[in-house]
């Protein structure tokens, strides 16, 4: 029996985004092992390893957590092992190396490379160095936009290069709902039919830089707008202290992490997203399915979602008065709003589970051989 190995730094990243591709292979018969910190149970899998990766690089757990996964590779012949994360890909693939010698296909898939067009020099410093050397221990590297393709593409000559478009929004829950049907979720939530809302769906830190959603809330011209940030704290209450200081707590909603985003989406207005760095992000894919205009911060992640002006709108970094008044137009021009609500529920359906998953089927098909 043929065997495949996924691995991650976290086992849930595997839960939220891949678990067609896992159900793809134990339908073809294969045996499926998954390794990843966490002990959530996934479908689909034969053999799951709690591995105690740390995200760090620099990390001492790292070196336990290599040694575990080691003796797995080893003591298994995997016809493929794919892996993602960063530390999950690092680990895994010098855990690998000399499994490869013998047949074994590793694949590895950058979720967004650290080092990036405008990223500060210390990224360049430590990640371009580190994916360099790693990509000699690769025979296939997966990238998910445009710019990190053509980086790869200039620089690492070892693997073959892909390009697929992310890892697929569901589009079983992503989809727009009738006025009745949003305003019917609003009450279950507590929310009024005549309230603007606005919604970002993603943890609370530094990268996110919900800071900048927050202050636009205090140059908004629309009343009765208020603003959902769904997502786990990791910033140890920053973003709280600042709604205070500013005087708009009243009018922004912390909901923690949630399990209905679906939901959140189907009842909001306006998707706004003040991201600095970016791979592909599913969040915006999942607010376009689902009929939101998104405005966000120009990044490459965003860049290759978003046509600004025609499916959305991109700002620069902090350009809080252009993100206001982007958000005031979308609320009051109502035409404005259709345009860019319908455009976007076209254009992304390109990045839906099914589409991407025919492209990830081509780049298997060629390694199961």
């Amino acid at each position: 029996m043929k065997k495949i190995l996924f691995a991650a730094t976290i086992t849930d990243h595997f839960y939220y985004f891949h678990l067609p591709y896992l159900k793809y292979f134990h339908d073809a018969g294969w045996e499926v092992h998954v390794a990843g910190r966490g002990d959530r149970q996934l479908p689909d899998c034969d053999f799951q390893y709690d591995i105690p990766f740390e995200r760090s690089p620099f990390s001492k757990g790292n070196i336990k957590a290599y040694k575990q996964l080691k003796k797995i590779i080893d003591d298994n012949h995997f016809d493929i092992i794919h892996c993602h994360t960063p530390m999950g890909g690092i680990l895994t693939r010098i855990a690998a190396a000399k499994k490869r010698q013998n047949g074994t296909k590793v694949i590895y898939t950058a979720h967004g490379f650290h080092f990036y067009k405008g990223a500060p020099f210390a990224n360049w410093a430590i990640y371009f160095p580190i994916e360099c050397f790693m990509s000699r221990k690769t025979d296939c590297l997966i990238t998910i936009n445009e710019e990190d393709f053509f980086l790869a593409k200039r620089f690492f000559k070892k693997p073959e290069i892909k390009k697929v478009d992310g890892v697929g929004y569901n589009s079983d829950l992503y989809y727009p709902v009738s006025e009745e049907e949003k305003y019917k979720m609003r009450a279950e939530k507590g929310f009024s039919p005549n309230e603007k809302l606005l919604i970002y769906v993603a943890e609370l830190n530094a990268n996110k830089n919900q800071g900048m959603l927050i202050r636009m809330m205090s140059e908004l011209k629309t009343t009765k707008a208020r603003l959902l940030l769904a997502g786990a704290d990791n910033f140890n209450g920053e973003y709280q202290r600042l709604a205070k200081e500013l005087n708009v707590d009243d009018r922004i909603e912390f909901l923690g992490h949630r399990e209905d985003v679906e939901k959140l989406l189907k009842m909001s207005d306006i998707c706004v997203a003040s991201s600095l760095r970016e791979g592909l992000p599913v969040n915006i894919m999942e607010a376009m399915a689902t009929g939101l205009p998104v405005v966000a911060v120009d990044n490459r992640g965003h860049r290759s979602l978003i046509r600004s002006g025609i499916d959305g709108f991109l700002v620069k970094a902090n350009d809080i008065a252009s993100l206001a008044v982007l958000v005031d137009s979308l609320f009051n021009d109502k035409a404005l709003y259709k345009s860019i609500s319908t455009n976007a529920q076209e254009s992304i359906k390109r990045f839906s589970k099914e589409a991407v998953f025919i492209q990830m089927e081509k780049v298997y098909s060629k390694l199961k051989r």
